[in-house]
């Protein structure tokens, strides 16, 4: 499902007006604004692909009063775009800017709405990078505001529900859509246009929001936000890493031309558990010889990418149970610490 872009990048970020005055007693919720489906619309109540970003995040918060009942809210706009139009830069200054709002002993947590083409991106990067125990929740739509029975009003309310658990903290990044509370290593968006599109087949939900009531039934236990390496505070800019399809009759020019175009990592989608094609191999030992790092992911979907005999000599590492995209979330930061390929592997296996 996509979103047209209606409205590119805010003029600086713009704090917009919550939806109650503070209330003693209640938490205290600061909600980012991306843009996305859950701030779209289309031309009927029945179009529910081909639409545009037109609301801002004021009026998605003015959609849903009842957020006023559960929290104190505070908005602020920080991108009113597509998600499949976030890039790097966007990425850090997401992260930098959910940390200093973290930071405000005044604030019990954040909600970010986000599209959900790459929400599964920001979610995972956040959660890698953020240093904070304080809930921090991403949350979307896969209907515009203007379908019949568009989900980002509730999807919306139950992440500020969540937000506002203490049962929340120390949990890491969390994605709500569905009713379901998903850890941002795990989540992932696995149907183009369903309303039940984040599922996580393999590890299964952390828990759900039942009639009002937020339930938490597992935890995270790898690495994520206070205990990792990475600090945004330390990064000005992120490397450029590359996906690679990998497929039957491959051929090695793609690897050529990221190396040429200044890669210091790829990531290949390879078939399987991590297989490396003729031309995959040939494209490992060729990137291995420029100094860029591979990852060896999957395009299966679920799984882990078990090692292979060849990773020392190729000096490939594999991605664990990392899907290519958040595989290439992963090796940017790891290459902000290091280049060896041994020290990169031992984050995949904990992070």
């Amino acid at each position: 499902m996509k979103a047209h872009t209606s409205s590119t990048v805010a003029q600086g970020t713009r704090r917009v007006a919550g939806t109650a005055a503070h209330r003693a007693g209640l938490p205290r919720i600061a909600v980012l604004g991306t843009g996305g489906t859950i701030a779209s619309s289309g031309g009927s109540a029945t179009q529910l692909h081909d639409y545009d970003v037109t609301a801002t995040l004021g009026e998605v918060l003015s959609a849903v009063p009842q957020l006023g009942e559960i929290a104190s809210i505070s908005g602020e706009q920080l991108f009113n775009i597509a998600s499949h139009d976030i890039d790097n830069a966007m990425l850090l200054s997401i992260a930098r800017r959910v940390n200093a709002v973290l930071d405000d002993p005044e604030i019990d947590g954040v909600v970010l709405t986000h599209g959900t083409d790459t929400l599964e991106e920001t979610a995972y990067f956040l959660n890698l990078v953020l240093k904070s125990n304080k809930p921090v929740v991403l949350v979307g739509a896969m209907r515009p505001a203007s379908a019949l029975s568009a989900d980002g009003p509730l999807n919306l309310y139950n992440a500020v529900l969540v937000a506002t658990a203490p049962a929340a903290r120390n949990k890491g990044v969390l994605v709500l859509l569905n009713d379901r509370i998903v850890a941002a290593r795990h989540a992932a968006k696995r149907h183009t246009t369903g309303t039940d599109a984040f599922r996580t087949p393999e590890y299964g939900a952390l828990g759900e929001v039942s009639a009002g009531v937020v339930r938490f039934l597992c935890a995270p236990l790898l690495s994520h936000t206070t205990a990792t390496d990475f600090s945004v505070g330390q990064i000005d800019d992120l490397p450029l890493v590359d996906i690679i399809y990998d497929h039957q009759s491959a051929r090695s020019h793609f690897y050529q031309s990221a190396i040429a175009a200044g890669a210091r990592g790829i990531v290949l989608a390879a078939t399987g558990n991590g297989s490396l094609s003729v031309a995959a191999r040939a494209g490992a030992l060729e990137a291995r010889q420029h100094g860029v790092r591979v990852v060896r992911a999957s395009r299966v979907g679920d799984g882990t990418v078990t090692p292979l005999s060849e990773d020392e000599a190729l000096q490939t590492v594999a991605a664990n149970s990392l899907n290519p995209q958040k595989a290439r979330i992963l090796l940017m930061l790891a290459l902000t610490r290091t280049s060896d390929f041994r020290a990169i592997q031992r984050y995949f296996d904990t992070c």
